[in-house]
């Protein structure tokens, strides 16, 4: 969601509203007509775009999911076409596409680790299946860094990043007024020194 650049469409406004109210209150704290009432339509006109809360929440996760998959094979291959581009060069910029979507999309952060249990079972089976795969790519990046990591410490330097990283709604006033140039500065030299000091 936060990789777009061309206006969103009206079920990417309902599904960006829906996160923002079901992190602030709880998936079962909101109802179809608030969320209706901050897209300006109502609450039954939702059901012309979603089935109901259940499905906007799987898109919400699976979705997410996907993308951050898909940045990263993308963010893979163009550095694969550039030819000379060292490991190093492609796991900053696998760091700086997480730290988009940390820092753009909250409230995602929130909803999955709020709420991934009320998916029904396919769907969150295929967002572990997707998770599984993100940080395989990761860890197959990061080995290549690092290369006397072994896999096993390998993942658990990338989940342990990972937790890091998608700490940032716990960043409230003071990112803030730190701006969203230095936070993000902030959080990839973190993250390196992580894997640095795991790679040792």
């Amino acid at each position: 969601m936060a990789t777009r650049t061309d206006a969103p469409t009206r079920r990417e406004q309902i599904l960006k509203e829906a996160a923002r109210l079901f992190a602030e209150r709880g998936f079962h704290g909101v109802g179809v007509d608030e969320i209706g009432a901050a897209v300006g339509i109502s609450g039954p006109g939702l059901y012309r775009h979603f089935a109901g809360k259940d499905a906007m929440l799987a898109e919400l996760l699976v979705g997410i999911s996907g993308q951050l998959l898909t940045g990263a094979k993308r963010r893979l291959s163009e550095a694969e076409a550039d030819g000379g581009v060292g490991a190093g060069v492609v796991l900053d910029s696998l760091i700086e596409g997480h730290i988009d979507f940390a820092l753009d999309d909250r409230p995602l952060i929130t909803l999955h680790d709020r709420e991934l249990d009320r998916l029904r079972d396919s769907d969150r089976k295929m967002v572990r299946q997707l998770q599984r795969q993100y940080v395989e790519l990761w860890v197959g990046v990061v080995r290549e860094v690092y290369p006397g990591l072994g896999e096993p410490a390998a993942r658990s330097a990338v989940h342990s990043v990972f937790g890091l990283l998608n700490s940032t709604p716990h960043l409230g006033r003071a990112g803030a007024l730190a701006g969203r140039g230095a936070v993000a500065e902030l959080l990839h030299r973190m993250a390196r020194g992580a894997f640095a000091a795991a790679g040792e």
